[in-house]
């Protein structure tokens, strides 16, 4: 057997990213462990490089599955290189991990180290917060989602499983940098079957990005998935673009320059926006993978209190719960 890097003394959860000190989940955690009957477990940072070599990853991997006190992780950026680097490393992947190849969630259950892709549900209680059930049947409403990763996935899983075709979009248009994740999620698409039209774009280029969101009917959905004003600089549009007519918009960051964020925010009030962070999703993410590690349920009223909390400890980082 493999020894983990160091042994803990004391239980403990890791986050797994890319600025981990950076995220306000380092002075919320404390709070929630206590509010969750744990203040003796503890939140660690793992910071690995983008696109980190697949030892890195091992070795994170390791860490938890060989030391009794490492209890499990939170994955953020790293999902699916980590999970193609470590797969052999897991006894259980749940289904959303298999069909997105990738794991957000690393835990324990009776010896087997188990890896669960919960950026379906996560991504899927936020984007239900946002638009309501029968938003697309009522509006005609599109979307435009810039960047193809993991979260990307989880979106599409959500809306494709959602039976009533009203909640489902009649086009989504995915655009991407590398051509390898569009392959990917055409696959997907393929093998799941949908009344909803697929378009895909690859290329970095934000003037095309523009257009691609002027042709959106009003109404439409915008999406940054690009990590773009959070762990990349920039914005994956130009400040001359115009976002659709009464759209809305979802920075899926809550943290970070954001400058995608402020190109919608500035245009608001003239083209009547709904503006939306990743605040939400945030918190959902955090409390569905911390109900998993600690085998926990987290009911409707215990994550509402949770928010609470972590929205009075985070200050002005939670502007939409503040």
């Amino acid at each position: 057997m493999k020894q983990p890097s160091k042994f803990q003394d004391t239980p403990t959860m890791y986050f797994i990213g890319v600025t981990t000190g950076k995220s306000s989940i380092m002075k919320i955690f404390p709070a929630w462990a206590k509010m969750l009957g744990r203040p003796d477990l503890r939140l660690e940072g793992i910071d690995l490089p983008l696109h980190a070599s697949p030892e890195l990853y091992r070795r994170a991997v390791e860490q938890i599955k060989y030391d009794p006190l490492s209890l499990g992780a939170l994955v953020t950026t790293h999902k699916i290189n980590l999970y193609q680097a470590a797969r052999d490393l897991f006894d259980y992947a749940d289904a959303y991990a298999v069909t997105c190849g990738e794991v957000s969630s690393i835990s324990k259950a009776e010896g087997r180290l188990e890896g669960h892709a919960k950026d379906p549900i996560t991504a899927g209680l936020s984007l239900d917060s946002i638009l309501g059930e029968g938003y697309f049947g009522g509006t005609g409403a599109e979307i435009l989602c810039l960047g193809a990763g993991g979260s990307t996935t989880a979106i599409i899983l959500h809306l494709l499983n959602k039976p009533d075709s009203a909640s489902r979009p009649s086009r989504m248009i995915v655009v991407n940098r590398s051509p390898e994740r569009i392959e990917e999620l055409k696959h997907m698409v393929s093998a799941l079957g949908s009344d909803v039209e697929f378009e895909w774009h690859v290329h970095t280029d934000p003037e095309r990005n523009d257009s691609l969101m002027a042709a959106l009917p009003p109404g439409s959905l915008v999406i940054n998935a690009t990590g773009m004003g959070k762990d990349l600089p920039g914005s994956p549009i130009t400040n001359l673009g115009q976002f659709p007519k009464r759209g809305i918009v979802w920075e899926l960051n809550y943290r970070g320059e954001l400058e995608f964020l402020s190109q919608a925010r500035a245009q608001a009030e003239l083209r009547n926006l709904s503006v939306e962070d990743g605040w939400t999703y945030f918190v959902h993410g955090w409390t569905q993978v911390i109900a998993q590690v600690l085998h926990v349920e987290i009911d409707g009223r215990t994550f509402e209190e949770l928010s609470s909390s972590a929205a009075l400890i985070a200050g002005s980082a939670a502007p939409s719960l503040a």
